[in-house]
């Protein structure tokens, strides 16, 4: 055994070699673990569904479920097509009228004062109660899910935008006074920054929000037959009793929901992990 192996290790180089082996067990695991809980949960299904032999009108297998997703595909595809752009665009229209009224209530007391009660209005009124209304005055079956969609989505975006825009340091507001700041340099330089991360919070309830605004209203809007997305092909086919094409566009709607909450983190951390305290890296 030479010299160099018998020297001791450092204390620092230890606990710097712990925390990075920490760290690459954190890694695996935030990756393993939830894939390991999938794969148990499908092979439970599929030994409960074939031991106790459930009909597959009650419960279908996944192996069923994933052979209605293939041969339902040219019907499922354009379904999801739909809703996702439905989604979106509800999203779009959130965060464009969201933000707008934000930084009006905030440069303006009498139009926060005037408008802002209704906005709560529209946000504690179920819009399964909302949707029927809409679709009777709005002839365009997408619009009014559109419309419906929105409504669901809009007030995260506006209530937490305003918060972060009243929320900047005190201390900066009052030197961007001394010096003698325009309303817009404020809003730019001041307010904007301090909104963002509490915009981005909002931004990822909104994006899931959007996306059960847009099933719950073609759930509503497609009783007419409408065919709007997955919700409507869901209730076709919980009327059909086809229950392996009900499973598959339930799963999904679920994976367009994770989907959407992925961009909306991937968005918050490219936008704020250079500089604010949510997003830094701490060593542990």
């Amino acid at each position: 055994m030479s010299i160099a192996d018998t020297t001791p290790v450092p204390q620092e180089d230890q606990e710097e070699l712990a925390r990075y082996r920490r760290e690459r067990v954190m890694k695996i695991a935030r990756w393993t673990l939830p894939s390991l809980v999938m794969i148990l949960t499908i092979l439970a299904w599929h030994l409960y569904v074939t031991i106790w032999e459930i009909p597959h009108y009650v419960l279908p297998g996944p192996g069923l479920v994933a052979q209605k997703m293939v041969e339902d595909w040219g019907i499922l595809g354009p379904a999801m097509i739909k809703t996702g752009r439905l989604t979106v665009l509800a999203l779009f229209f959130a965060v464009a009228g969201g933000v707008g009224l934000a930084v009006a209530f905030t440069q303006s007391k009498w139009a926060e004062m005037s408008f802002f009660p209704y906005a709560v209005i529209l946000q504690v009124t179920p819009v399964v109660a909302v949707a029927p209304l809409i679709q009777i005055y709005v002839d365009n079956a997408f619009v009014a899910a559109l419309l419906c969609a929105w409504i669901v989505a809009f007030f995260p975006i506006l209530s937490n935008t305003t918060i972060g825009l009243k929320s900047a340091d005190h201390n900066l507001s009052d030197l961007f006074t001394i010096y003698g700041a325009t309303r817009w340099q404020r809003l730019r330089y001041l307010a904007a920054p301090s909104a963002l991360p509490f915009f981005l919070g909002g931004l990822k309830i909104a994006g899931g929000l959007a996306l059960i605004g847009a099933v719950v209203a073609e759930f509503v809007i497609g009783r007419a037959g409408t065919g709007l997305g997955l919700a409507s092909t869901l209730l076709e086919a919980s009327y059909r009793f086809n229950f392996g094409r009900l499973y598959a566009a339930l799963i999904l709607i679920s994976v367009m929901g994770v989907v959407i909450f992925a961009l909306m983190s991937l968005i918050s951390y490219l936008a704020l992990y250079r500089w604010h305290e949510s997003a830094l890296k701490r060593e542990t």
